[in-house]
């Protein structure tokens, strides 16, 4: 639980993330399995609207989930 509300942590997924997104070794369907959700919830919150998780939340979640799953996928990008 600690790790999860560290600043440190959230600052070193979002470098991960920016390294995978800008990566050319990282097929554009992956790269697109994580923005098109991340970008829908953003732009229609009210489309699942007895989730009380916000924005934020989601996107964060989403963020360490394709992190771990993309490093495992491209072991060579860190």
């Amino acid at each position: 639980m600690r790790k999860w509300l560290s600043l440190r942590h959230w600052k070193s997924t979002f470098v991960r993330i920016y390294k995978l997104l800008v990566s050319r070794e990282v097929a554009i369907t992956d790269k697109l399995l994580f923005l098109v959700p991340v970008i829908l919830y953003w732009v229609l919150p009210d489309a699942l609207p007895f989730v009380p998780i916000d924005d934020i939340a989601v996107t964060m979640l989403l963020a360490e989930w394709f992190a771990r799953r993309m490093e495992k996928k491209y072991n060579r990008i860190r």
